[in-house]
């Protein structure tokens, strides 16, 4: 087992990268870009930041990937496990599936262009699964900017965190289901989304009917689908974000507005941000020292 105090890494791992290793770096390159912002959402959603996402269904443990919000869109568990595999070769009991979640979101987020950023080490990972604490504390598509705002702070992070980590939307496709309200039935009423652009939303209709075609994909940035880019906050000032949680963040709030702003002027403002919040977001309350464990395969607890 890893003797390394949170923070610090241990001198068997890899200074804070997966690309030391070639044999995991191979398991992501070839990857789809909608696959590399998968395996950054599946480390955004992993509540605790404990690998608790990556458990399946044994005994007591339910998964949290049949939660509403990570049933059909959290994936990339079968790469996870092959690079699970490869580090147990090298170093057994050493890297956790916490910390290898956390080190592959970084990964993606370069090989999609993005920023990097150094990842401290430690973590431990859990020993139980939070079905509930899944559907509850994970923005929905369609939440109210307050409600999207109040899961954050809850969580510690704040309104800049919000908007920043929100740019991950610059890579990466969503269901159809997941936006269909906004483009027939807004509010109840019959009526569409008066914010999202009109031509936009024509293209949107083509490939989200009002019923059925519920897994057909759009992409949360229809200008660089494929590049890790600030071109997202580009699209929200033209009211072109796909989903009511991304739109928000322009229309809703003074504050949120400004900032999707300046990270649509300045990239580099947002690349700096981004990555001070994904390694705020990956500290918050991880499992350190004789807490949770290492686990030997990330989809089941150690016996």
């Amino acid at each position: 087992m890893s003797q390394s105090r949170w923070g610090q890494r241990d001198p068997r791992i890899p200074p804070h990268t997966l690309i030391s290793y070639p044999e995991c770096t191979l398991l992501l390159m070839p990857r789809s870009k909608s696959f590399l912002a998968a395996i950054i959402l599946v480390h955004t959603y992993d509540g605790g930041c404990d690998g608790s996402l990556l458990l399946d269904s044994s005994g007591s443990i339910v998964t949290e990937k049949g939660s509403n919000p990570n049933s059909n869109s959290a994936r990339g568990f079968d790469v996870v496990d092959q690079i699970k595999a490869a580090l147990e070769n090298e170093c057994p009991g050493t890297v956790s599936c916490a910390d290898l979640l956390t080190l592959a979101a970084r990964d993606s987020s370069v090989l999609t262009g993005g920023p990097s950023w150094m990842v401290p080490l430690g973590r431990r990972d859990s020993r139980s699964a939070s079905l509930s604490g899944s559907n509850n504390n994970i923005p929905a598509p369609n939440n109210t900017f307050n409600t999207i705002l109040s899961r954050f702070t809850n969580h510690g992070l704040d309104l800049t965190d919000l908007v920043a980590l929100s740019g991950s939307h610059t890579i990466g496709f969503s269901r159809c289901t997941s936006f269909r309200q906004r483009l027939y039935n807004q509010s109840g009423n019959g009526s569409p989304d008066i914010t999202l652009e009109q031509s936009y939303a024509t293209n949107l209709r083509q490939r989200c009917p009002p019923s059925g075609g519920d897994q057909n994909l759009s992409e949360l940035d229809i200008n660089s689908a494929g590049k890790f880019d600030n071109s997202y906050f580009k699209n929200l000032i033209e009211n072109m974000g796909l989903l009511n949680s991304d739109q928000v963040l322009f229309s809703s709030n003074e504050e949120s507005s400004e900032l999707v702003k300046t990270y649509a002027e300045d990239q580099e403002e947002f690349f700096e941000q981004f990555a001070e919040s994904m390694i705020k977001m990956g500290n918050l309350s991880p499992l350190t020292g004789s807490s949770g464990e290492i686990r030997k395969n990330c989809r089941k607890i150690n016996s």
